[in-house]
């Protein structure tokens, strides 16, 4: 079933923005499925229009080669990804190193309360245990 010369209108119109690198509703990969959005008509209807898809796999049936802006912006990306991925581990590594220090600080206050409270009451007992009776005793 053929499409009607409006949707054929539209899509060679969605095609030629897509082509020119000036989409209106895309990210402007050239791909079928955004033709479809482009000319706002369905993915099933650009299959339809057998013309205008022979025209598009005439012309985009090539490998997409990319400018060399956009390989110098693939490459910042896959660079500041990279440097995330280390940034994610770093933290990771030094938010465990915090996590032990703050338990080992822990430990430690609680063993010195511990040991106060034990210095406390052996001063304590010495005090106690003095005898009564020495020579300052009259």
């Amino acid at each position: 079933m053929p499409v009607s010369a409006a949707t054929e209108t539209k899509l060679r119109e969605a095609m030629a923005r897509l082509l020119a690198g000036e989409p209106l509703h895309t990210d402007g990969a050239l791909t079928k499925e955004n033709l479809a959005r482009e000319a706002k008509v369905s993915h099933a209807t650009v299959h339809r229009a057998e013309e205008v898809l022979a025209e598009w796999n005439a012309k985009v049936d090539r490998p997409v080669r990319r400018t060399p802006g956009e390989v110098q912006r693939d490459e910042t990306i896959a660079e500041l990804r990279k440097q995330l991925r280390e940034s994610r581990a770093k933290a990771s590594e030094l938010q465990g190193k915090l996590d032990a220090l703050a338990t080992v600080t822990a430990n430690l206050y609680f063993e010195n309360r511990e040991l106060k409270e034990k210095a406390s009451k052996r001063r304590q007992s010495r005090v106690a245990s003095l005898p009564a009776t020495g020579p300052w005793k009259e």
